[in-house]
């Protein structure tokens, strides 16, 4: 089947009609209602600057139910020393800008460019899109981001600047979904490093079934600025 095209009409394809590499559709726009009917239908935007949008639906997806979340010995005499503070949703901006900073100091190309920030940034007004930072003092360590749908949270990128920041972040994430009735993290594509910490590959049919199970709802959760963990 060929690539669509989006319109103006927030539609897009069966996810199933993605091709080998998970390519669904190209064009459209990145206006909130469109991400967030895109990611409650298990379909994230993902291309380099300049590009046109692509949108991906990944089969198999890489997901880490959060009954399943594991943490090294090393991690928890980490947690245990304390050495770093952890806040929600105070530095999303920060976060998103660090996350694409880290990739192109190591020489590595990045997806978060000006359109992508503007658009997050927007979600994350709205109470779409969180962020974890992880402070050392006043130096931002590490953190992530990402949409929350109902019981569902949809990582998006995560970043260390100083050794086990982003760990630390995810750790605290987790524990924070944990108690609001989230089930799961939508990680989209594999790495050793979410393996390591229990993510597994699902099927694209399974991954579906969670989202319709999962989300009930698309109203926003609001910020959520607290520091504890």
């Amino acid at each position: 089947m060929a690539l669509v095209q989006l319109t103006r009409e927030i539609i897009f394809p069966p996810p199933f009609v993605a091709d080998e590499n998970g390519l669904l559709a190209f064009g459209g726009d990145l206006e909130p209602t469109r991400l967030v009917a895109a990611y409650r239908s298990g379909i994230f935007p993902w291309f380099s600057p300049g590009e046109p949008i692509l949108w991906w639906f990944l089969d198999p997806r890489l997901v880490l139910f959060l009954d399943e979340f594991r943490i090294s010995r090393r991690l928890t005499r980490e947690l245990r020393r304390c050495r770093f503070r952890v806040s929600f949703d105070r530095a999303f901006e920060q976060v998103m800008v660090s996350c694409a900073q880290v990739r192109l100091d190591k020489g590595e190309g990045t997806w978060i460019g000006k359109e992508m920030l503007a658009a997050y940034c927007r979600l994350h007004e709205l109470g779409y899109a969180h962020s974890v930072e992880c402070w050392q003092g006043e130096i931002l360590a590490g953190g992530l981001y990402g949409i929350a749908l109902d019981r569902i949270f949809f990582g998006e990128s995560m970043f260390t600047r100083i050794s086990n920041g982003s760990k630390v972040a995810l750790a605290a994430l987790v524990s924070r979904l944990k108690t609001t009735d989230f089930q799961l993290i939508d990680c989209q594509m594999t790495t050793r490093h979410l393996v390591s910490f229990g993510a597994r590959e699902i099927a694209g049919r399974e991954f579906l079934d969670q989202l319709q199970s999962c989300i009930q709802t698309t109203v926003p959760d609001g910020k959520w600025c607290d520091d504890r963990f």
